[in-house]
């Protein structure tokens, strides 16, 4: 590699895989350069910039494409293999004009991604049309990512929470990824800063005083959140997934436990879609362990969550999720109990360690949620069905307020047609509305510093 420097912001350089990568066709080299329709160039230039801006402190995708106008990706097919040429790129993955050898992997992830997902839809390998068929494709993406690993007792866990959190909080994240390093487990979030960075790097202090080696850290994002959660450094397994269900699809699949920091609307998100599966009939004896948890001041935080919950989809929800407050040891504790009763349910019933093949999830909960206008007043918000519906509904009301906040397309809808509305039963709404109230004063929305505009209205019926 021999970087160009371009201006004091930018370098320009041809990178060589770190890691290896299959060769590319013509075909799929002509898609990544082409940005018109059907061409991937303009997805591929977004997903690389958000990883060459590692610890970015922006969450808004647009900013961060306006701060680097003429930086632009391509690809090289060469005798000796793919290289990439990066054209006035940022210069904070650089250092001494080399690139970071784990951007460069990450970088390479991305292309990886971006053409077997195109690929396989392209051929139609993937039936999109069922439910089966959408579980078989996560599983596909997932295991040519080589993310899935055979022959290894349960020890994955997936660490959800905000992005915007305060500094006491993060430090107890970092605390928690800390104790569940100690006892040689693994760790997978949604790969950006706050909530999902410090798990990853407490348990990286573990890992090593354990002398643990081979240890993963796993990032799941997909293609509309990653420029606004750019991948943080210590991720070492990037998998881009097509869309959020995907992504959720993901998690809940390859994870044996899950544990939900203090976060905002996508954390809430992320809450009602594992306890929307957890509450079908089919799951009712699955055992999946589900720890919220965040240090003392973030006591009312998760009990103004649990009265959520418990007011729209029932008390019987509080069975699927346990509350411990400012005891990392305690944490990891439960977690260990949980996946041992996951590894020995998995042995009696033949299921594999690797894949949750025998978790129940419905199609609605599978199916991309396109949160226009006119979907999101159509949400059924109403308790006149089963609560595992509702909460798909609710998982949805709290997708299109993410895509409102930080995704592009998102963003654009709402200064073209104003807030979204959302409608519903009178006590779940002023529910709602008090929850996200709550978010916004605890600056849970976006990153501090920036002025939040509610992308939302919340009406009763």
């Amino acid at each position: 590699m021999e970087p160009v420097p371009t201006k004091s912001a930018t370098f320009s350089a041809r990178i060589s895989p770190v890691a290896g990568l299959d060769v590319l066709s013509r075909h799929e080299v002509a898609r990544l350069r082409d940005a018109g329709a059907g061409g991937l160039h303009e997805l591929l230039r977004r997903c690389a910039l958000a990883v060459l801006t590692q610890g970015s402190g922006s969450d808004d995708a647009r900013a961060l494409l306006d701060r680097y106008p003429d930086f632009d990706i391509q690809i090289l097919q060469q005798d000796r293999g793919v290289k990439l040429e990066l054209s006035n790129a940022p210069s904070e993955a650089f250092v001494d004009g080399h690139l970071i050898h784990g951007v460069n992997e990450l970088l390479f992830a991305v292309v990886r991604d971006i053409v077997y997902v195109s690929n396989q839809i392209e051929a139609g390998a993937f039936d999109l049309e069922s439910s089966p068929g959408i579980t078989h494709a996560v599983f596909e993406i997932l295991r040519n990512a080589r993310v899935l690993r055979p022959n290894t007792d349960p020890n994955l866990v997936v660490c959800w929470g905000g992005h915007s959190i305060g500094r006491n909080e993060y430090l107890y994240t970092k605390k928690v990824g800390y104790e569940l390093g100690l006892r040689a487990y693994d760790i997978c979030t949604g790969c950006g800063p706050g909530a999902m960075k410090g798990p990853m790097k407490g348990a990286t202090i573990a890992h090593a005083k354990q002398r643990r080696h081979s240890n993963r850290y796993i990032g799941i994002t997909e293609p509309g959140i990653i420029a606004a959660e750019s991948p943080n450094p210590i991720v070492n397994n990037l998998v881009i997934m097509p869309d959020i269900e995907k992504r959720l699809e993901a998690f809940v699949r390859i994870g044996h436990a899950i544990i939900v920091f203090p976060g905002g609307v996508g954390t809430a998100e992320e809450i009602l879609y594992l306890l929307g599966i957890l509450l079908h009939p089919d799951n009712a004896q699955l055992p999946f362990p589900l720890v919220f948890t965040g240090p003392a001041e973030s006591a009312a935080y998760f009990e103004q969550i649990d009265r959520f919950l418990r007011l729209s989809l029932g008390d019987g929800v509080a069975q699927h999720y346990s509350i411990v407050v400012d005891d990392p040891a305690e944490v990891a504790r439960q977690v260990r109990k949980g996946i041992e009763r996951v590894r020995l349910f998995r042995l009696n019933n033949q299921d594999a360690f690797f894949f949750n093949w025998a978790l129940h999830i419905e199609r609605e909960f599978q199916v991309p949620f396109q949160p226009t206008h006119a979907a999101m007043r159509g949400l059924n918000l109403h308790r006149n069905q089963p609560s595992h519906r509702l909460a798909a509904d609710l998982r949805r009301a709290f997708s299109g307020i993410v895509a409102g906040n930080v995704k592009e397309e998102g963003m654009r809808a709402i200064e073209q047609h104003g807030p979204f509305e959302i409608h519903g039963d009178r006590d779940i709404m002023q529910a709602l509305d008090a929850l996200l109230a709550s978010f916004v004063v605890q600056q849970r929305m976006k990153l501090p510093g920036s002025r939040y505009v509610p992308c939302y209205r919340v009406l009763t019926d």
